[in-house]
C-alpha cells in the first residue's frame, strides 16, 4: 500500500477545503481569509479530538478554577473541533482559532501544506502514542507488525504512526491502515476489525470506562519520540501585543499543571465538574489513572528542562530528520525555524510555592479523596505487554 494513499493528495488547497462542518472554506484557487495583526479579540485554543470531555486538558481547567487565567487577565475560550485529525492546525492558519493542539506529525503536516506555523510551547515531553491490541495478540517488537492492518480514528493520524513505526525500523509501506471513525475506532478493534489500533495516555483509561480493555505497547516507555505542542501562527509572535497575551496565557496553564502535580485529583475533580458525564462514565479511580498517565506525558524529565513547554530542539530535529526520510515532508526543515522557546521563561515566571500552597489546601470531595493515589500510580503500566 502507498504509505500516502490513505490521506489522498491533501496539497493545500484540498486541505484546507477539507472541514467536517464546512467551517474552513477555500477559494479555487485555495485563498483563504486570515486574521489580521490586531490584539485578540477572542482568544480560542482548538482540540485535537473532536472533543473536550476528557481529562488530557487539566491543566486550564484547574487553572480556571483556581482563578490563575483571570489573575493574569487572560479571557480564553476552549473549543472542540471537528473530528479530522488536520482540523487543529487547519483552523488555526485561517484565524478562526488562535491556539492548536496537534501532535507532532500533524505540525509536520501542516508545515508541509504551507501553515506558517511554530510551536511555541511543548505540553508533551514524553511520547504519549501507543499500540493497543487485543488480549494475548499484543508485541513489543513492532516489526512484526509489517504486512497487518492498524486502525485509526482519522486518516491523518497515519502521520502520527509512520514516525513511530519507522524509527523502530518498521517498513511502513508494509503497513495497512484503516480509518475506522471517531469514536469508534478502538471497538473496531475490540471487534475483530484490525490487529492494532493507535491509542495515548489517559485514552487507555477511559477505554477501560467504557468495556475495552486492551493490551499496549507503550510509547511512553519504549519511543524516543514525544507528544503533542501547543501551535500559534508564527506572525502573532512578532506582534508585541499578541505575545505578552501568549506569555500570560501559557503561564496560567504552566501554574495549572504545576498544581496537578501537586495534587492530581485536585485536577481530576476540575475536570470532572465540568463535565458531569465523564465523571459518570469513568469514575474516580480511572480518572486518577488517566489524569497521573498523563502527568507522566507532560512532565517528562524536567531537571533537563527549563519549565513547563521548553522544547528539546535537539530531540524535535531529529523527529524532522527522521519524518524526511520518510519523505512525510519534501523539504528538510530546522527545529528551530518552527520552534521556539521564547515564550517559556515568560510562562514559567510564576510563584511556585503558592501553587503548591494552593494545591495542598484544596478541598476534594470525599469520593475523590477516597482514591489511594499512590496505588493507582504503581498499576499505571499493568496494561503494558510483558
Amino acid at each position: 500500500m502507498d504509505r500516502f494513499s490513505l490521506l489522498g493528495g491533501l496539497n493545500r488547497r484540498t486541505f484546507l477545503q477539507v472541514s467536517a462542518a464546512g467551517v474552513v472554506t477555500a477559494t479555487a484557487l485555495g485563498g483563504v481569509g486570515r486574521a489580521q495583526a490586531e490584539p485578540y479579540s477572542k482568544f480560542t485554543w482548538i482540540s485535537p479530538r473532536g472533543t473536550l470531555e476528557v481529562l488530557d486538558d487539566f491543566g486550564y481547567w484547574i487553572g480556571k478554577k483556581m482563578g490563575y487565567f483571570d489573575d493574569l487577565g487572560v479571557e480564553a475560550e476552549m473549543q472542540p473541533g471537528p473530528s479530522d485529525g488536520t482540523a487543529t492546525v487547519k483552523f488555526v492558519d485561517v484565524g478562526q482559532a488562535d491556539m492548536g493542539f496537534p501532535s507532532p506529525g500533524i505540525f509536520s503536516f501542516a508545515l508541509e501544506n504551507g501553515m506558517k506555523l511554530k510551536s511555541a510551547y511543548h505540553w508533551g515531553a514524553l511520547d504519549t502514542f501507543s499500540l493497543a491490541f487485543r488480549k494475548g495478540e499484543g508485541t513489543n517488537d513492532l516489526k512484526t507488525l509489517e504486512g497487518k492492518t492498524i486502525l485509526l480514528g482519522s486518516a491523518a493520524w497515519q502521520s502520527i504512526v509512520d514516525p513511530m513505526l519507522a524509527v523502530h525500523g518498521v517498513d511502513i509501506t508494509k503497513i495497512k491502515y484503516v480509518e475506522a471513525g471517531w469514536p469508534t475506532w478502538g471497538t473496531a478493534l475490540a471487534a475483530g476489525q484490525g490487529d492494532a489500533a493507535l491509542a495515548w495516555e489517559g485514552l487507555r483509561a477511559e477505554w477501560i470506562g467504557s468495556g475495552l480493555d486492551f493490551e499496549y505497547w507503550l510509547g511512553v516507555q519504549r519511543s524516543p519520540l514525544f507528544a503533542n505542542t501547543y501551535v500559534v501562527r508564527a506572525e502573532d509572535l512578532e506582534d508585541p501585543d499578541k505575545k505578552d497575551f501568549l506569555a500570560r496565557y501559557l503561564r496560567a496553564w504552566s501554574m495549572g499543571l504545576e498544581f496537578a502535580t501537586h495534587n492530581p485529583m485536585a485536577a481530576v475533580d476540575a475536570v470532572f465538574e465540568q463535565f458531569p458525564s465523564l465523571a459518570s462514565n469513568i469514575g474516580p479511580e480511572l480518572g486518577a489513572t488517566s489524569i497521573l498517565q498523563q502527568i507522566n506525558v507532560v512532565r517528562g524529565d524536567m531537571s533537563k528542562r527549563k519549565g513547563w513547554g521548553d522544547h528539546d530542539m535537539a530531540a524535535w530535529q531529529t523527529f524532522f530528520d527522521e519524518i524526511y526520510k520518510l519523505e512525510q515532508i519534501s523539504n528538510p526543515i530546522k527545529a528551530e525555524d518552527v520552534c521556539t522557546n521564547e515564550l517559556i521563561g515568560p510562562a514559567n515566571e510564576f510563584d511556585h510555592d503558592k501553587v503548591k500552597a494552593d494545591a495542598a489546601a484544596y478541598e476534594l470531595p470525599a469520593e475523590l479523596a477516597a482514591v489511594d493515589i499512590e496505588a493507582v500510580r504503581s498499576h499505571l503500566f499493568d496494561q503494558a505487554v510483558s
